[in-house]
């Protein structure tokens, strides 16, 4: 008897290690083999802003390795992305793209995803900048009317995108709908040069490239639909030709031109993050250069220098940081000219300061040959 309560409390000793093996956050049917210590570690909150602009942050990570804690509330609605353009978007905390999270290499991300009961659909997340599960997409699955929360380290310095993914052919449709966005894992010890200098930027900005494909009438007019369903089958198969009738900066034409340009001043460095989560970008600032360019997002290898324009590969983030050095407008925008005249990718920065003509005059203003 006494043999066969051990035998049972034995069993029943490791079904609870199986149960706490899973209920620590693991992967379903794998079981943990390392756990997390983060007891000590710093908890903050980060408050999160609408981009293009970025929250507040160190260039340089202050004390060791923090869990920063933020929270998503995914946002079906409806945008209007040009005059009688309209997408049922789907968004994390309302924008599109989502807000920009900033970390450093070795902190913790803590996520808190909520899905309200007024949404209509499944969500998850996809961090590229994380390690295991689908990008966390396979633990953050949550319903209309639910909660997740997960915590991944972020292991690799450098810009990289997230968004939804809950499988099959709405992934690629959630993605289009503005369901994505970006994270930027800074150094411990900043950025650096080519040659390994420190360098430091006085602002920095978030551009998140979006494609949309917005079906039409019979009589060549933008439907509009009242839920994200029912627009899904027409705008799949647009999405099949892959050719999108609009390629937007920051969420519709002109979010981010005219009255609500960038700003910067004569002398500033600013650091312009850009994401493309579907589709390959070129981005191009008219007037200016790239004085350092992670084209492919990693702050572990050497900038390129003095780019003319850069490729923000499909699925990808990059950054580029730039000296301003003459004030008026300069136009950000993605170099394949149709998308952004005729589609809408393009930004606009002003910038205030005194003009220098050593870098350029005009030696003659137009007159009429004689």
């Amino acid at each position: 008897m006494k043999r066969f309560c051990i035998i049972i409390g034995t069993l029943l000793w490791m079904g609870i290690c199986n149960a706490q093996a899973y209920e620590s956050g693991g992967l379903e049917g794998y079981k943990v083999g390392t756990k997390t210590n983060i007891d000590g570690l710093e908890r903050v909150t980060q408050k999160l802003v609408p981009p293009p602009f970025v929250p507040e942050h160190e260039q340089v990570a202050m004390g060791g390795p923090k869990i920063v804690e933020v929270e998503f509330i995914i946002e079906e609605k409806e945008i209007e992305v040009a005059p009688d353009a309209f997408v049922q978007a789907m968004t994390f905390n309302g924008s599109v793209p989502g807000p920009l999270i900033v970390v450093h290499e070795g902190d913790y991300v803590e996520l808190t995803l909520v899905n309200p009961k007024t949404n209509t659909l499944l969500h998850n997340i996809d961090f590229h900048a994380s390690t295991g599960a689908l990008g966390a997409g396979d633990l953050t699955k949550v319903s209309p009317g639910q909660q997740v929360k997960v915590r991944f380290k972020a292991t690799k310095p450098g810009v990289f995108i997230y968004h939804c993914a809950p499988g099959g052919a709405m992934i690629p449709w959630h993605v289009v709908s503005g369901m994505n966005g970006a994270i930027m894992v800074l150094p411990r010890e900043g950025l650096k040069d080519e040659n390994g200098n420190p360098v430091k930027y006085d602002k920095a900005y978030y551009i998140g490239e979006q494609d949309y494909y917005l079906p039409k009438d019979k009589d060549g007019k933008y439907i509009r639909f009242n839920s994200p369903l029912e627009g899904f089958a027409k705008t799949l198969e647009l999405m099949k030709g892959l050719i999108p009738t609009h390629e937007v900066f920051n969420g519709k034409v002109g979010a981010l031109t005219g009255e609500n340009a960038l700003t910067a001043n004569v002398g500033e460095t600013v650091l312009f993050i850009h994401s493309q989560a579907n589709r390959q970008s070129n981005p191009h600032l008219i007037g200016g250069h790239g004085d350092l360019v992670w084209e492919r997002g990693s702050f572990n290898d050497k900038p390129e220098t003095n780019l003319e324009t850069w490729l923000i590969a499909a699925g990808s983030a990059g950054a580029m940081l730039y000296n301003f050095q003459q004030p008026g407008i300069y136009v950000y925008l993605n170099h394949n000219l149709i998308e952004a005249i005729l589609l809408g990718a393009a930004a606009h920065v002003k910038v205030d300061g005194k003009w220098n003509n050593d870098l350029m005059e005009q030696v003659m203003k137009p007159s009429t040959i004689k």
